[in-house]
């Protein structure tokens, strides 16, 4: 009789935990889909494809699977840029009028080092810069020398900043300040459209 007990006991025990159904998300295309699962139970988290590097200028902190987009603030300024100036004219007595807009090249290269350190390069004159996570730029201040036309270089105080939007466009700021004899100091702002 006591077999009998325990094998009906048995018997119930393997019926009722055979019956028993694992809970999870079912849904395949679900980021936490569960293939064991044979019941759901509301836990499933859409699959949001993106940018998962939160230091790439398009991170989605949504996303929850790499598509292997990221992009780089540091990568994208690099390379040849077509520029289109747009800087202030200034007047000089006895020289006239002084267009840095004539003196600018129609194109710079900008090259960087792994520490997001730039050498944006226009014409043989290097300008550092700073380039961070968002694509912001930003130029210290910094002597360089330029020759305006004048038929002589002049040493020439610049800095300011700008943004890279993609690998194709970005903007940049700078103001350049520098003393002329006898005149006394200059200031022009230039805002400089950038392309590729």
């Amino acid at each position: 009789m006591k077999v009998k007990f325990s094998f009906l006991i048995l018997s119930f025990t393997l019926i009722f935990s055979s019956c028993k159904k694992e809970m999870g998300c079912i849904d395949p295309t679900a980021y936490n889909y569960n293939p064991d699962a044979q019941v759901d139970d509301g836990s499933c988290i859409a699959t949001v494809l993106g940018c998962l590097e939160s230091n790439a200028i398009n991170y989605n902190s949504d996303a929850n699977v790499s598509d292997e987009s990221c992009l780089y603030s540091f990568n994208l300024a690099q390379g040849v840029w077509n520029i289109t100036p747009d800087c202030d004219e200034i007047e000089i007595p006895l020289i006239g009028t002084v267009s840095l807009n004539d003196q600018l090249p129609e194109t710079i290269e900008v090259m960087g080092q792994e520490d997001s350190t730039l050498y944006i390069e226009i014409d043989d004159i290097s300008i550092n810069g700073q380039v961070d996570y968002s694509g912001n730029v930003t130029v210290e201040e910094q002597t360089i020398s330029l020759d305006f036309g004048m038929g002589f270089p002049t040493d020439v105080l610049v800095e300011g900043n700008g943004v890279v939007y993609s690998d194709n466009t970005g903007n940049m700021n700078l103001t350049y300040s520098f003393e002329i004899p006898i005149i006394g100091t200059q200031t022009i702002d230039c805002s400089i459209e950038m392309n590729k």
